[in-house]
């Protein structure tokens, strides 16, 4: 189903944004390092957000896999 490629693709992005703003902060440590560290913050809640969601559909399809068996 659709939700395991949004969820894996968000779980991406995060990742990816993450990532990025410990390389900026790591060239320049000192240059806005407020606006990096809420975007490492972001970054991180997305990601959670994104593995509940895979960890939710899985927990549905086994469910539903049950009552089906």
């Amino acid at each position: 189903m659709q939700v395991f490629a949004i969820a894996a693709a968000g779980l991406s992005d995060a990742s990816s944004r993450f990532a990025a703003s410990a390389e900026r902060t790591a060239r320049a440590p000192l240059d806005n390092l407020a606006e990096e560290s809420v975007e490492r913050i972001e970054a991180e809640t997305a990601f959670k957000a994104n593995a509940s969601v895979l960890k939710t559909a899985d927990e549905m399809y086994g469910s539903l896999l049950d009552i089906l068996a």
